[in-house]
């Protein structure tokens, strides 16, 4: 028996090519219809719960602490519920505890002239080692400044591009204008719209001569306790003859009040020796490294602010029961300014 194979007429697969090729056709005209319609839609509104997640971040009010035994030392493991803390004279009650170094900002305002550039720039690496110790939900901002600050890394997560803000270029000696840029780091806290309970940090790297400054020294630690801001301040001191010896100057009147009045610590670096060696390379690391030990060591906590008349406001915090009475609360926050 033969089996005869009876081909298909060449008229029915073209008619049928049509139609498939006519249905993929309104299919896409469909889908671009869709798209169109899509983006012309506004943006959805914000829910009641939308407004209410807003409101609460806008009014959590966070106070850094750490607490010291009889001899200084920093005390660790504490709990939310070894503390009391009181808003103007009233107890409140914790809404947010955390470690200082879960969630930090941290901010390195550099200075831009001949006598601290080549430090930066050497150190740059270790500097940015410090950002990694902290928790992955913290960034890093970067400012340049002389006469003038000049922002070169928005806050960011991105270690590559902060990497690139640490350059600086050779540019002629100018004047230095230390507490305008601490003016502009506090500014740039301000103007972020950041998580309400991270620790805000600048780093300061400058040799503590301000020479241009319009703004006073008390007007920048005005300001960054009010913004909860704490100035951990690396002096690399410049240094000139003085009876027969080389001696440190010493620095603008107010340099060290940026650490020691925010909350922070102040550090100096290099000597006589290394001052006079053009091949001497500062080793930045263990004052790093301090500073990470100093913020792991803290404690962040948040209550929200109640409805008040608009000024300043104290707050107050204290040990609910210690374990030993030498135990002391050192705040880093002590008020707040309190908005209609």
């Amino acid at each position: 028996m033969t089996l005869r194979h009876t081909a298909r007429p060449p008229r029915a697969n073209g008619r049928r090519r049509a139609a498939l090729l006519t249905a993929l056709a309104l299919a896409l005209q469909l889908l671009i219809c869709q798209l169109n319609a899509a983006a012309q839609e506004p943006p959805p509104t914000a829910t009641p719960e939308d407004e209410e997640v807003v409101r609460v971040r806008a009014d959590l009010v966070v106070v850094p602490v750490y607490v010291t035994d009889g001899r200084g030392r920093r005390v660790a493991g504490l709990t939310r519920q070894d503390f009391q803390v009181r808003d103007n004279g009233r107890p409140v009650e914790t809404t947010h505890f955390s470690a200082g170094a879960e969630r930090v900002a941290l901010l390195f305002l550099l200075d831009a002239s001949g006598s601290t550039r080549e430090i930066v720039t050497q150190q740059s690496e270790t500097a940015l080692a410090l950002f990694s110790r902290f928790g992955e939900r913290s960034r890093v901002a970067v400012i340049q400044f002389r006469e003038r600050p000049e922002q070169t890394l928005p806050f960011t997560r991105d270690l590559r591009a902060a990497r690139y803000a640490f350059r600086i270029a050779p540019l002629p000696n100018r004047r230095t204008a230390i507490f305008d840029a601490a003016l502009a780091a506090v500014g740039a806290f301000r103007a972020e719209t950041a998580d309400a309970a991270e620790r805000r940090i600048v780093v300061l790297i400058s040799d503590g001569l301000d020479t241009a400054s319009a703004a006073r020294y008390a007007s920048a630690v005005e300001e960054a306790r009010a913004a909860g801001v704490s100035f951990y301040v690396i002096h690399v001191p410049l240094f000139e003859p003085r009876d027969g010896q080389l001696v440190a100057r010493r620095p603008t009147r107010g340099f060290r009040d940026l650490a020691e009045k925010t909350g922070g610590r102040f550090f100096v670096v290099g000597d006589a020796r290394s001052s006079l060696d053009p091949r001497a390379e500062h080793d930045l690391s263990p004052i790093f490294r301090a500073i990470a030990e100093d913020l792991q060591s803290q404690y962040v906590l948040g209550f929200r602010a109640a409805a008040a008349e608009p000024g300043p406001r104290r707050v107050g915090v204290r040990l609910a029961s210690p374990r030993d009475r030498r135990l002391r609360v050192r705040q880093l926050r002590e008020s707040y300014e309190s908005r209609p």
